[in-house]
């Protein structure tokens, strides 16, 4: 009789486990669609006459990325008739604990279309920010110094859709099978190591990038 009892509990148990095991494979996947469905941002600027994107993967708290804007920039003051200049998330969060809450800051500026004035402020005063206990305060203080309006940037920093966004870029950053690693770049899709964009110190250097880029808009011709 024990036996039987026994039998009986092992085969309501199996039922049990096999209805959960259809559950979560069919949470799973609607998950999985919906991150599929998610696009990574699209956030460019300049007139790319030359069908030509320098793209970079950025960390806002990464002190090499703050390295390396004064250079982009001049670069982009260069080229910006002929190429576009884009720009995604790459947080490292494991090494920046303020990088997530500086992109969400940039993707909430982003909807009241100031999202390079808020990307440039956050670079300008990294070191501001960066060991603050409360970005979001120092963030809300830019928001107001471009002119947004700080109620709705504050809603919109806690949006899911902010977060969905940089989930995004991390997501279109891992299919590039590069690591980790920030800044990253990329022209017109390919990989462009950062040793190939620096001097003989490794100095980001605006004459590296226009080698680069001047065969970009060679090859695209």
């Amino acid at each position: 009789m024990d036996k039987r009892f026994l039998a009986i509990l092992g085969v309501i148990a199996a039922i049990f486990i096999g209805i959960f095991i259809f559950t979560q494979g069919g949470n799973d996947k609607g998950a999985n669609n919906s991150a599929a469905k998610q696009e990574a941002t699209n956030h460019v600027k300049g007139q790319n006459a030359k069908n030509v994107t320098l793209m970079e993967y950025g960390d806002y708290q990464c002190p090499i990325c703050g390295l390396y804007e004064p250079t982009i920039e001049q670069v982009y003051n260069k080229y910006q008739k002929d190429i576009q200049f884009q720009f995604r998330n790459l947080p490292l969060v494991s090494i920046h604990p303020n990088a997530f809450a500086a992109a969400r800051a940039a993707e909430a500026a982003g909807m009241q279309n100031k999202y390079w004035e808020m990307h440039d402020k956050l670079y300008q005063n990294q070191n501001s920010w960066s060991g603050s206990n409360n970005a979001l305060n120092i963030f809300k203080q830019y928001a107001q110094q471009i002119g947004l309006d700080v109620n709705k940037f504050t809603a919109d920093y806690a949006k899911k859709e902010v977060n969905d966004a940089i989930n995004a870029d991390l997501a279109a950053f891992g299919k590039t099978g590069q690591e980790q690693a920030t800044p990253t770049f990329f022209i017109n899709g390919k990989y462009i190591s950062n040793t190939t964009l620096s001097d003989d110190k490794g100095t980001p250097s605006v004459d590296k990038f226009s080698q680069q880029l001047d065969a970009a808009i060679a090859a695209s011709k």
